[in-house]
């Protein structure tokens, strides 16, 4: 990538202050889930991309796979935004964009590098109207991972008028025209993200996607897994 001009201050400046009122929650507990499901539902809804359910609730399958981190961003303690992001790993390379897209993600999968599906990022209505910032703060979430799992793609498999918003952004690259995607009713693209040579292009035009290991451990570490003791001899 080429050199890309500086934001500017002000607009710096008015992400970082929303910044310092925000706290990322990874969605551990059922109860944060469930406000993110219902989340989802309603923004959804409102972009009339699912039709209503009894439920008031969206959720998958992809939801429940162990290679998957969902989050919460939350705004003086409301719930303002979320993201789920995959993460491919030895144990689970399966993504929610590989079915759609195969074609493309599978072999980048097969040579062995490492990919970052960002999904079902959804913003409260009043938020989204009190903090036009509130996408940039998301999008942390994925660059985040991007540096913790030492990635070299990102996904962004988005509605057709956003993606030049995520050129514009981080410099990412249309790969296809959009597809019909599942639970979905409007077809989404995929673009990629070579990420080692966007990084640091990016950390200079916003310096807010920075982060320390303290903040990526926080975010993403998962205590391992018990393991089971053989029973004492008698």
């Amino acid at each position: 990538m080429g050199a890309v001009a500086l934001a500017t201050p002000n607009f710096v400046e008015r992400v970082a202050r929303v910044l310092e009122r925000v706290d990322y929650r990874r969605a551990d507990a059922a109860e944060d889930r469930e406000a993110i499901y219902r989340l989802r539902y309603e923004a959804y809804l409102r972009e009339g991309a699912i039709p209503p359910n009894f439920s008031k609730r969206f959720t998958d399958s992809y939801d429940e796979t162990e290679n998957n981190w969902l989050f919460g961003v939350h705004i003086d303690g409301r719930l303002a935004s979320s993201m789920r992001l995959h993460v491919t790993t030895p144990a689970c390379s399966d993504l929610p964009g590989l079915h759609v897209f195969e074609d493309l993600i599978a072999p980048e999968i097969a040579a062995g590098k490492v990919l970052v599906d960002p999904t079902r990022f959804v913003t409260d209505r009043e938020h989204s109207r009190l903090y036009p910032e509130l996408p940039y703060v998301t999008l942390r979430l994925p660059w985040l991972a991007l540096e913790y799992f030492t990635a070299d793609i990102m996904l962004a498999t988005v509605r057709g008028e956003h993606q030049a918003f995520y050129k514009r952004l981080w410099g990412a690259r249309s790969m296809c025209p959009p597809r019909p995607y599942p639970t979905l009713t409007k077809p989404i693209a995929c673009m990629t993200l070579d990420y080692p040579a966007a990084r640091d292009n990016v950390h200079y035009r916003y310096p807010f996607f920075r982060s320390t290991v303290f903040e990526r451990r926080m975010l993403f570490e998962r205590p391992a897994p018990a393991v089971e003791q053989a029973p004492a001899a008698a």
